[in-house]
Protein backbone atom coordinates (compact mmCIF):
# COMPACT_ATOMS: atom_id res chain seq x y z
CA UNK A 1 0.00 0.00 0.00
CA UNK A 2 1.38 3.70 -0.61
CA UNK A 3 2.64 5.70 2.05
CA UNK A 4 1.15 8.37 3.29
CA UNK A 5 3.26 12.14 2.55
CA UNK A 6 4.49 13.40 6.12
CA UNK A 7 4.75 17.35 6.67
CA UNK A 8 8.50 16.93 6.29
CA UNK A 9 7.96 15.18 2.50
CA UNK A 10 6.72 18.06 0.75
CA UNK A 11 8.87 17.63 -2.22
CA UNK A 12 9.18 14.94 -5.30
CA UNK A 13 11.84 13.73 -6.79
CA UNK A 14 11.05 15.61 -10.56
CA UNK A 15 12.64 18.33 -12.10
CA UNK A 16 11.04 22.09 -11.58
CA UNK A 17 10.13 23.49 -14.88
CA UNK A 18 9.89 26.98 -16.49
CA UNK A 19 5.66 27.83 -16.75
CA UNK A 20 4.24 27.55 -20.39
CA UNK A 21 4.54 30.57 -22.99
CA UNK A 22 1.18 32.21 -22.30
CA UNK A 23 0.72 31.04 -18.85
CA UNK A 24 -1.24 34.01 -17.07
CA UNK A 25 0.61 34.85 -13.36
CA UNK A 26 -2.14 34.13 -11.57
CA UNK A 27 -1.89 30.93 -13.31
CA UNK A 28 1.40 30.59 -12.14
CA UNK A 29 1.29 31.81 -8.59
CA UNK A 30 -1.20 29.04 -8.02
CA UNK A 31 0.82 26.59 -9.00
CA UNK A 32 2.03 23.73 -7.12
CA UNK A 33 0.80 23.59 -3.15
CA UNK A 34 1.30 21.01 -1.21
CA UNK A 35 -1.65 20.04 1.18
CA UNK A 36 -2.24 18.15 3.96
CA UNK A 37 -5.41 15.51 4.23
CA UNK A 38 -7.48 17.04 7.20
CA UNK A 39 -9.39 14.70 9.00
CA UNK A 40 -12.85 16.27 7.88
CA UNK A 41 -11.32 15.61 3.97
CA UNK A 42 -11.20 11.89 4.97
CA UNK A 43 -14.62 11.63 6.01
CA UNK A 44 -15.99 12.91 3.00
CA UNK A 45 -14.74 10.27 1.38
CA UNK A 46 -15.37 7.55 3.85
CA UNK A 47 -18.95 7.58 1.88
CA UNK A 48 -20.80 7.58 -1.13
CA UNK A 49 -19.71 10.60 -2.36
CA UNK A 50 -16.50 12.53 -2.28
CA UNK A 51 -15.44 16.41 -3.52
CA UNK A 52 -13.15 16.72 -6.02
CA UNK A 53 -11.39 20.48 -5.60
CA UNK A 54 -8.35 22.28 -6.59
CA UNK A 55 -8.16 25.97 -5.65
CA UNK A 56 -11.88 27.54 -5.86
CA UNK A 57 -12.94 24.53 -8.37
CA UNK A 58 -15.12 21.72 -6.83
CA UNK A 59 -17.23 18.97 -7.94
CA UNK A 60 -19.06 16.38 -5.36
CA UNK A 61 -19.15 13.03 -7.43
CA UNK A 62 -20.74 9.66 -6.68
CA UNK A 63 -17.87 7.33 -4.90
CA UNK A 64 -19.13 4.67 -7.57
CA UNK A 65 -18.70 5.70 -11.36
CA UNK A 66 -21.14 4.51 -13.92
CA UNK A 67 -18.44 3.87 -17.01
CA UNK A 68 -20.05 4.11 -20.30
CA UNK A 69 -17.37 2.81 -22.66
CA UNK A 70 -19.64 -0.32 -23.12
CA UNK A 71 -21.67 1.97 -25.10
CA UNK A 72 -18.98 2.53 -28.16
CA UNK A 73 -19.48 -1.16 -29.37
CA UNK A 74 -18.18 -4.69 -28.70
CA UNK A 75 -20.39 -5.58 -25.55
CA UNK A 76 -23.70 -6.00 -28.19
CA UNK A 77 -26.21 -3.73 -29.89
CA UNK A 78 -27.25 -0.63 -27.25
CA UNK A 79 -31.40 0.44 -27.99
CA UNK A 80 -31.14 3.87 -27.03
CA UNK A 81 -34.35 4.41 -25.24
CA UNK A 82 -33.54 1.13 -23.02
CA UNK A 83 -30.32 3.05 -22.74
CA UNK A 84 -31.92 6.37 -21.13
CA UNK A 85 -33.95 3.87 -19.26
CA UNK A 86 -31.38 2.19 -17.36
CA UNK A 87 -29.45 5.38 -17.15
CA UNK A 88 -32.39 6.69 -15.11
CA UNK A 89 -33.11 3.60 -12.90
CA UNK A 90 -29.16 3.79 -11.88
CA UNK A 91 -29.79 7.42 -11.07
CA UNK A 92 -33.07 6.37 -9.14
CA UNK A 93 -30.70 4.17 -7.23
CA UNK A 94 -28.49 7.35 -6.61
CA UNK A 95 -25.65 6.43 -8.85
CA UNK A 96 -25.69 9.21 -10.31
CA UNK A 97 -22.41 10.08 -11.78
CA UNK A 98 -21.72 9.32 -15.53
CA UNK A 99 -18.90 8.71 -17.12
CA UNK A 100 -17.90 9.53 -20.91
CA UNK A 101 -16.18 10.66 -23.36
CA UNK A 102 -16.13 12.28 -27.05
CA UNK A 103 -15.24 8.96 -28.84
CA UNK A 104 -17.48 6.70 -26.97
CA UNK A 105 -19.77 6.37 -29.50
CA UNK A 106 -23.51 8.07 -28.74
CA UNK A 107 -22.66 8.19 -25.03
CA UNK A 108 -22.59 11.94 -24.63
CA UNK A 109 -25.68 11.93 -26.84
CA UNK A 110 -27.68 9.41 -24.37
CA UNK A 111 -26.45 11.42 -21.60
CA UNK A 112 -28.29 14.57 -23.19
CA UNK A 113 -31.62 12.56 -23.55
CA UNK A 114 -30.89 11.05 -19.74
CA UNK A 115 -30.86 14.58 -18.56
CA UNK A 116 -33.83 15.97 -20.33
CA UNK A 117 -36.01 13.01 -18.97
CA UNK A 118 -34.25 13.98 -15.44
CA UNK A 119 -35.08 17.33 -16.19
CA UNK A 120 -38.80 16.66 -16.59
CA UNK A 121 -39.61 13.45 -14.72
CA UNK A 122 -37.63 13.90 -11.35
CA UNK A 123 -38.00 16.34 -8.49
CA UNK A 124 -35.13 18.86 -8.93
CA UNK A 125 -33.07 17.62 -5.84
CA UNK A 126 -32.03 14.60 -8.53
CA UNK A 127 -31.09 17.24 -11.17
CA UNK A 128 -28.49 18.56 -8.64
CA UNK A 129 -26.91 15.14 -7.79
CA UNK A 130 -26.69 13.81 -10.94
CA UNK A 131 -22.94 14.65 -12.82
CA UNK A 132 -22.17 14.00 -16.55
CA UNK A 133 -18.17 13.53 -16.68
CA UNK A 134 -16.69 13.32 -19.88
CA UNK A 135 -13.71 13.18 -22.03
CA UNK A 136 -12.16 15.05 -25.14
CA UNK A 137 -9.19 12.96 -26.66
CA UNK A 138 -8.04 15.43 -29.51
CA UNK A 139 -5.90 14.57 -32.43
CA UNK A 140 -2.31 15.82 -32.32
CA UNK A 141 -2.71 19.42 -33.92
CA UNK A 142 -2.07 22.78 -32.86
CA UNK A 143 -4.08 23.27 -30.16
CA UNK A 144 -5.69 26.81 -30.79
CA UNK A 145 -8.36 28.16 -28.80
CA UNK A 146 -10.94 28.25 -31.20
CA UNK A 147 -10.12 24.53 -32.44
CA UNK A 148 -10.36 23.89 -28.38
CA UNK A 149 -13.82 25.88 -27.92
CA UNK A 150 -15.18 24.27 -31.18
CA UNK A 151 -14.99 20.74 -29.44
CA UNK A 152 -15.92 21.42 -26.36
CA UNK A 153 -18.98 23.28 -27.42
CA UNK A 154 -19.68 19.54 -29.63
CA UNK A 155 -19.46 17.78 -25.92
CA UNK A 156 -21.96 20.75 -24.26
CA UNK A 157 -24.20 20.69 -27.33
CA UNK A 158 -24.42 16.55 -27.67
CA UNK A 159 -25.20 16.02 -23.71
CA UNK A 160 -27.42 19.12 -23.67
CA UNK A 161 -25.29 21.25 -21.08
CA UNK A 162 -24.32 24.65 -20.83
CA UNK A 163 -21.43 23.80 -18.33
CA UNK A 164 -20.06 20.72 -18.52
CA UNK A 165 -19.42 18.93 -14.75
CA UNK A 166 -15.94 17.81 -15.77
CA UNK A 167 -13.66 17.73 -18.56
CA UNK A 168 -11.12 15.20 -19.15
CA UNK A 169 -8.09 15.68 -21.12
CA UNK A 170 -5.94 13.09 -22.51
CA UNK A 171 -2.93 13.65 -24.80
CA UNK A 172 -1.03 11.06 -26.48
CA UNK A 173 2.23 12.21 -28.01
CA UNK A 174 4.58 13.65 -24.95
CA UNK A 175 7.31 14.98 -27.53
CA UNK A 176 4.57 17.17 -28.56
CA UNK A 177 4.13 20.02 -25.79
CA UNK A 178 0.63 21.14 -27.65
CA UNK A 179 -1.20 19.38 -24.38
CA UNK A 180 -0.66 22.74 -22.30
CA UNK A 181 -1.83 24.79 -24.73
CA UNK A 182 -4.75 23.02 -24.89
CA UNK A 183 -4.98 22.93 -21.21
CA UNK A 184 -4.99 26.98 -21.09
CA UNK A 185 -7.59 27.08 -23.56
CA UNK A 186 -9.60 24.93 -21.78
CA UNK A 187 -9.23 26.53 -18.35
CA UNK A 188 -9.84 29.50 -20.29
CA UNK A 189 -13.35 28.18 -21.15
CA UNK A 190 -13.58 26.92 -17.44
CA UNK A 191 -13.44 30.70 -16.13
CA UNK A 192 -16.13 31.78 -18.75
CA UNK A 193 -18.34 29.17 -16.93
CA UNK A 194 -18.63 26.65 -19.86
CA UNK A 195 -16.72 24.01 -17.32
CA UNK A 196 -16.71 23.21 -13.92
CA UNK A 197 -13.74 21.70 -13.34
CA UNK A 198 -10.50 20.43 -15.15
CA UNK A 199 -9.64 17.08 -14.60
CA UNK A 200 -7.02 14.66 -16.56
CA UNK A 201 -7.07 10.86 -18.00
CA UNK A 202 -3.94 8.88 -18.35
CA UNK A 203 -1.32 11.12 -17.92
CA UNK A 204 1.79 10.22 -15.61
CA UNK A 205 3.38 11.74 -12.61
CA UNK A 206 6.01 13.92 -14.44
CA UNK A 207 3.63 15.18 -16.84
CA UNK A 208 0.74 15.94 -14.06
CA UNK A 209 3.62 17.65 -12.12
CA UNK A 210 4.56 19.55 -14.99
CA UNK A 211 0.78 20.86 -15.82
CA UNK A 212 0.48 21.76 -12.22
CA UNK A 213 3.64 23.75 -12.60
CA UNK A 214 2.31 25.26 -15.00
CA UNK A 215 -1.08 26.82 -13.14
CA UNK A 216 -3.88 24.59 -14.43
CA UNK A 217 -6.37 24.04 -12.36
CA UNK A 218 -6.63 20.66 -12.07
CA UNK A 219 -8.68 18.01 -9.80
CA UNK A 220 -8.51 14.51 -10.90
CA UNK A 221 -6.23 12.29 -13.06
CA UNK A 222 -8.25 9.39 -14.53
CA UNK A 223 -5.97 5.61 -14.43
CA UNK A 224 -6.03 2.19 -14.55
CA UNK A 225 -5.71 0.96 -10.87
CA UNK A 226 -6.73 -2.39 -9.68
CA UNK A 227 -5.52 -5.43 -7.49
CA UNK A 228 -3.14 -6.14 -10.61
CA UNK A 229 -2.32 -2.76 -11.46
CA UNK A 230 -1.26 -0.91 -8.79
CA UNK A 231 1.28 1.21 -10.94
CA UNK A 232 -0.67 4.30 -9.01
CA UNK A 233 0.37 3.30 -5.48
CA UNK A 234 3.74 4.65 -6.62
CA UNK A 235 4.72 7.64 -8.24
CA UNK A 236 1.64 8.76 -8.61
CA UNK A 237 -0.21 8.64 -5.31
CA UNK A 238 2.90 10.87 -3.81
CA UNK A 239 1.99 13.28 -6.42
CA UNK A 240 -1.72 13.24 -5.65
CA UNK A 241 -1.27 12.89 -1.72
CA UNK A 242 1.01 16.08 -2.02
CA UNK A 243 -0.90 18.38 -4.01
CA UNK A 244 -4.65 17.23 -3.14
CA UNK A 245 -5.41 16.12 -6.86
CA UNK A 246 -7.80 13.11 -6.92
CA UNK A 247 -7.85 9.94 -8.54
CA UNK A 248 -10.94 7.91 -10.44
CA UNK A 249 -9.65 5.05 -11.57
CA UNK A 250 -11.36 2.57 -14.32
CA UNK A 251 -9.97 -1.20 -14.90
CA UNK A 252 -11.16 -1.35 -11.25
CA UNK A 253 -12.85 -4.99 -11.98
CA UNK A 254 -10.64 -5.87 -14.96
CA UNK A 255 -14.24 -5.69 -17.47
CA UNK A 256 -15.21 -8.69 -15.25
CA UNK A 257 -12.35 -10.46 -14.55
CA UNK A 258 -12.69 -9.86 -11.26
CA UNK A 259 -15.89 -12.04 -10.59
CA UNK A 260 -17.46 -15.43 -9.58
CA UNK A 261 -17.37 -15.84 -13.51
CA UNK A 262 -14.10 -16.34 -13.79
CA UNK A 263 -12.72 -18.39 -10.62
CA UNK A 264 -11.50 -21.93 -11.27
CA UNK A 265 -12.15 -21.08 -14.91
CA UNK A 266 -9.65 -22.17 -17.70
CA UNK A 267 -9.53 -19.61 -20.23
CA UNK A 268 -6.52 -21.30 -22.19
CA UNK A 269 -8.63 -23.95 -23.61
CA UNK A 270 -11.25 -23.18 -26.25
CA UNK A 271 -14.55 -23.15 -25.46
CA UNK A 272 -13.24 -24.70 -21.82
CA UNK A 273 -14.14 -22.09 -19.88
CA UNK A 274 -16.23 -18.25 -20.23
CA UNK A 275 -15.33 -16.13 -23.63
CA UNK A 276 -13.24 -13.43 -23.30
CA UNK A 277 -15.71 -12.25 -26.06
CA UNK A 278 -15.28 -8.20 -25.28
CA UNK A 279 -13.02 -5.65 -25.80
CA UNK A 280 -12.22 -4.85 -21.74
CA UNK A 281 -12.10 -8.69 -20.59
CA UNK A 282 -9.26 -9.10 -23.90
CA UNK A 283 -7.84 -5.96 -22.55
CA UNK A 284 -7.62 -6.64 -18.96
CA UNK A 285 -6.49 -10.61 -19.60
CA UNK A 286 -3.59 -9.01 -21.66
CA UNK A 287 -2.85 -6.84 -17.74
CA UNK A 288 -3.26 -10.33 -16.20
CA UNK A 289 -0.59 -11.69 -18.39
CA UNK A 290 1.67 -9.03 -17.73
CA UNK A 291 1.13 -9.13 -14.20
CA UNK A 292 2.03 -12.78 -13.57
CA UNK A 293 -0.54 -15.17 -15.60
CA UNK A 294 -3.65 -17.28 -15.04
CA UNK A 295 -2.63 -19.55 -12.16
CA UNK A 296 -1.28 -16.57 -9.84
CA UNK A 297 -4.73 -14.55 -10.66
CA UNK A 298 -6.67 -17.98 -9.78
CA UNK A 299 -4.86 -17.33 -6.18
CA UNK A 300 -6.16 -14.15 -6.06
CA UNK A 301 -9.86 -14.58 -7.12
CA UNK A 302 -9.55 -17.67 -4.27
CA UNK A 303 -8.33 -15.15 -1.75
CA UNK A 304 -11.10 -12.31 -2.89
CA UNK A 305 -13.55 -15.01 -2.91
CA UNK A 306 -12.72 -15.88 0.69
CA UNK A 307 -13.38 -12.30 1.61
CA UNK A 308 -16.14 -11.92 -0.25
CA UNK A 309 -18.18 -14.89 1.15
CA UNK A 310 -16.96 -13.30 5.15
CA UNK A 311 -18.96 -10.42 4.06
CA UNK A 312 -21.91 -11.77 1.96
CA UNK A 313 -21.11 -10.09 -1.27
CA UNK A 314 -19.23 -10.45 -4.54
CA UNK A 315 -15.66 -10.52 -5.31
CA UNK A 316 -16.10 -7.27 -7.88
CA UNK A 317 -17.67 -5.85 -5.02
CA UNK A 318 -14.50 -6.62 -2.98
CA UNK A 319 -12.31 -5.45 -6.15
CA UNK A 320 -13.73 -2.25 -5.72
CA UNK A 321 -14.02 -1.18 -2.31
CA UNK A 322 -10.27 -2.39 -2.12
CA UNK A 323 -9.01 0.19 -4.33
CA UNK A 324 -11.78 3.39 -2.63
CA UNK A 325 -9.43 2.78 0.52
CA UNK A 326 -6.56 3.69 -0.85
CA UNK A 327 -4.93 6.97 -0.66
CA UNK A 328 -6.30 10.02 -3.13
CA UNK A 329 -8.94 7.94 -4.42
CA UNK A 330 -11.84 10.13 -5.40
CA UNK A 331 -13.53 7.18 -7.22
CA UNK A 332 -13.70 3.94 -9.08
CA UNK A 333 -15.37 3.22 -12.24
CA UNK A 334 -17.95 0.46 -12.86
CA UNK A 335 -18.93 -0.24 -16.35
CA UNK A 336 -22.41 -0.49 -17.61
CA UNK A 337 -24.41 -2.09 -20.28
CA UNK A 338 -27.12 -0.05 -20.30
CA UNK A 339 -30.44 -1.49 -21.15
CA UNK A 340 -28.46 -5.61 -21.53
CA UNK A 341 -27.08 -5.96 -17.98
CA UNK A 342 -27.46 -4.08 -14.57
CA UNK A 343 -25.30 -5.08 -11.85
CA UNK A 344 -27.34 -1.98 -9.49
CA UNK A 345 -27.24 -4.27 -5.85
CA UNK A 346 -23.60 -5.08 -5.92
CA UNK A 347 -22.50 -2.07 -6.41
CA UNK A 348 -24.49 -0.37 -3.97
CA UNK A 349 -23.16 -2.81 -1.59
CA UNK A 350 -19.96 -1.32 -2.36
CA UNK A 351 -20.73 1.68 0.35
CA UNK A 352 -21.58 -0.50 2.93
CA UNK A 353 -18.85 -3.04 2.51
CA UNK A 354 -15.91 -2.78 5.35
CA UNK A 355 -12.64 -4.26 5.09
CA UNK A 356 -10.53 -4.82 7.71
CA UNK A 357 -7.24 -5.06 8.05
CA UNK A 358 -6.92 -8.51 7.84
CA UNK A 359 -9.25 -8.27 4.43
CA UNK A 360 -6.76 -5.60 3.13
CA UNK A 361 -3.42 -7.44 3.81
CA UNK A 362 -4.47 -10.87 2.26
CA UNK A 363 -5.14 -9.23 -0.83
CA UNK A 364 -2.59 -7.00 -0.91
CA UNK A 365 -0.41 -9.98 -0.38
CA UNK A 366 -1.06 -11.80 -3.21
CA UNK A 367 -1.11 -8.56 -5.46
CA UNK A 368 2.40 -8.00 -4.58
CA UNK A 369 3.32 -11.45 -6.13
CA UNK A 370 2.87 -10.16 -9.62
CA UNK A 371 5.28 -8.34 -11.31
CA UNK A 372 6.33 -4.38 -10.66
CA UNK A 373 3.84 -3.03 -14.09
CA UNK A 374 5.23 0.00 -13.28
CA UNK A 375 8.78 -1.66 -14.39
CA UNK A 376 6.74 -3.81 -17.41
CA UNK A 377 4.59 -0.80 -18.63
CA UNK A 378 6.23 2.37 -16.95
CA UNK A 379 3.61 5.08 -15.04
CA UNK A 380 -0.10 5.14 -15.44
CA UNK A 381 -1.03 5.32 -19.20
CA UNK A 382 2.27 4.43 -20.75
CA UNK A 383 0.42 1.54 -22.17
CA UNK A 384 -1.30 3.82 -24.65
CA UNK A 385 1.96 5.43 -25.64
CA UNK A 386 4.30 3.10 -26.11
CA UNK A 387 5.29 2.03 -29.74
Amino acid sequence: MAAHATAAHTRLLLPRVASAPGASSNRRASAIRCVSAAPEEDQKTSGRVATVKNSGDSLMICRVLNGMWQTSGGWGHIDRDDAVEAMLCYADAGLSTFDMADHYGPAEDLYGIFINRVRRERPPEMLEEVRGLTKWVPPPVKMTSSYVRENINVSRKRMDVSCLDMLQFHWGDYSNPGYLDALKHITDLKEEGKIKTVALTNFDTERLHIILENGIPVVSNQVQYSVVDVRPQQRMAELCQLTGVKLITYGTVMGGLLSEKFLDANVSIPFAGPPLNTPSLQKYKRMVDAWGGWSLFQVLLQTMKKVASKHGVSIATVAVRYILNQPSVAGSMVGVRLGLSEHIRDTNAIFSLELDDEDMNSITEVSKQGRDLLKVIGDCGDEYRRI
